[in-house]
């Protein structure tokens, strides 16, 4: 097992991008492993005893609280955080065009998504842009589907955008003009897990693995399936 898939579920410690780099992972090095289809054990079941985490905000990590947006997805429909199929919710900003972490993340969730598939947990992966004048409706129409199948695009106004950036604690800055590929942002790099409400779970860093991503949000699942029929 790579080093990656050894790290523990990020809640558990600090663990992040510079933690990774301490640990002697390059960004080449991650890049592949993230890249590279892993698979769970074919007993692997949401387990709330084996996968439950402490739901509390790690010191290092932002405090976020969540709260609900009003966007549109890639087929020109309104979307709020509470997702119509009933589903948790894998959120991850970016944008279509991003060649730098979006590209380690953006696999990593849809990997997590094919992996909770096979353990019946199935769950609903988002993007949410920052950089809305280029990721129109019909940009991500044409870009979400190269992600994943079931990923949901979302854009809107500057104004509407800004309080969902405002929920989860979204910094975005724009950087540069690339000659070829176009505006170029830094953006957070979290992915928050959302329950079906729209309401915040936890969040993982983008050095987290697929295999761990699924675990944890399956963990929730269950979790909640288990509180419901209570």
């Amino acid at each position: 097992m790579s080093l990656i898939g050894k790290l523990p579920g990020f809640l558990t410690g600090k663990v992040g991008i510079a933690a990774a780099l301490v640990l002697g992972i390059s960004a080449g090095g991650l890049g592949a492993a993230l890249s590279v289809k892993t698979e769970l054990p074919a007993n692997a079941t949401p387990d709330p005893a084996k996968f439950s985490v402490d739901p509390s905000n790690t010191p290092g990590f932002p405090k976020v609280k969540g709260g609900d947006f009003d966007l549109v997805d890639h087929n020109g429909n309104r979307r709020t955080s509470k997702n119509p199929e009933g589903k948790f919710q894998l959120l991850f900003f970016g944008y279509s065009n991003c060649k730098a972490i979006c590209s380690m993340a953006l696999p990593a969730i849809a990997e997590a998504v094919d992996l909770m598939e096979e353990m019946n947990a199935p769950i609903t992966p988002i993007l949410i842009t920052v950089d809305p004048k280029r990721d129109t409706v019909e940009g991500l129409r044409k870009s979400v589907g190269d992600i994943h199948a079931k990923m949901v695009g979302l854009t809107g106004t500057e104004e509407n955008l800004g309080v969902a950036y405002k929920a989860f604690n979204l910094e975005k800055k724009f950087l540069f003009e690339h000659v070829e590929e176009g505006a170029v942002y830094s953006h957070g790099s979290f992915i928050y897990l959302l329950d079906a409400e729209g309401n915040f779970k936890t969040l993982f860093a983008p050095v987290i693995s697929p295999v761990r991503i699924a675990e944890i949000s399956a963990g929730y699942i269950a979790e909640g399936a288990k509180s419901a029929t209570n």
